[in-house]
């Protein structure tokens, strides 16, 4: 169920305010672009400033825009497990199909506090869930055997992997078993994470090229590397110039390109220096996505 390239949705704002009618456009563009599955009220749907409000009409317009076609897979993490159960909660009630729960951030729990903090989430709901693992932004790593022990809850389903270590998607194989479902969580290294055994990306680079991604994707999950390079050689340009500033204002800048999103982000985020725009206009150009 979750294969492919599944973008990590932008929030489109206008005056400030979500701006919900041209996010159900983007989903249908989305769906249109051949991408296998959507992630709103990620980091890079600027979830960290969304209200709880906010939080939840997104994923219902998202869910009744995808309309049961692909997956929907909602974020649903906080640092308080509290919270993240309400989150969870819901996420279910919106219709999400899973939930991605990122490891707690800037408190820094312990394996034992991982494991605690994920377990109850597992057992306030009934949604698959997708941990996500990213330890530059959270400070804490969570392990392969930390991993192997919450992969026995039935519905801890996967991860979204961040932590840039390829040799992970190995490790996580033997102790969480072959059926884990593995996405990487940078575009960079979605062709490594791929070959060791994963089997997508949750991306950021999907918001603007994702037509590309899906066909990346689908490459690398038939064997066809070769296909899959030449994607990558597209790409990589537009996966470094996104991430010169942080990702999702590069991703609504690239859509604002396309005609398809305002580039408005929430502060403390700001919009794109003159230079940053300059170099995604040219790694768009580079992957054929304008003249």
């Amino acid at each position: 169920m979750f294969k492919g390239s599944f973008p990590a949705l932008v929030t489109p704002f206008k005056n400030g305010e979500l701006d919900l009618d041209t996010l159900k456009k983007l989903v249908e563009w989305h769906i249109a672009e051949g991408s296998h599955g959507l992630v709103p009220v990620g980091t890079t749907g600027e979830s960290p400033t969304l209200s709880h409000e906010e939080h939840v009409r997104v994923i219902e317009a998202v869910v009744k825009a995808a309309a049961g076609r692909i997956p929907v897979i909602a974020g649903a993490g906080s640092n308080s497990t509290e919270e993240g159960i309400d989150l969870i909660r819901g996420a279910e009630k919106a219709g999400a199909d899973a939930a991605l729960v990122v490891t707690p951030y800037y408190n820094k729990p312990t394996q034992r506090g991982l494991y605690a903090h994920f377990k109850a989430m597992h057992d306030a709901c009934t949604l698959p869930i997708i941990i996500y693992n990213i330890p530059g932004r959270s400070v804490v790593d969570m392990s392969p055997e930390t991993m192997g022990e919450l992969a026995k809850l039935p519905r801890i389903v996967g991860v979204k992997d961040a932590t840039g270590k390829i040799e992970r998607v190995s490790q996580q194989r033997a102790l969480c078993g072959r059926d884990f479902v593995q996405l990487s969580g940078e575009d960079a290294t979605a062709l490594g994470f791929n070959a060791h055994g994963g089997v997508g990306c949750i991306s950021v680079t999907a918001n603007v090229a994702p037509k590309l991604c899906a066909e990346f994707q689908e490459a690398t999950l038939a064997g066809d590397y070769a296909t899959a390079l030449a994607y990558q050689d597209r790409l990589m340009p537009l996966h470094e110039a996104i991430f010169i500033e942080p990702g999702l204002a590069g991703a609504k800048y690239g859509l604002s390109q396309l005609g398809l999103c305002s580039e408005d982000v929430r502060m403390p985020l700001t919009t794109l220096l003159p230079e940053t725009k300059a170099k995604i206009d040219a790694a768009m150009r580079h992957a054929g996505l304008v003249n």
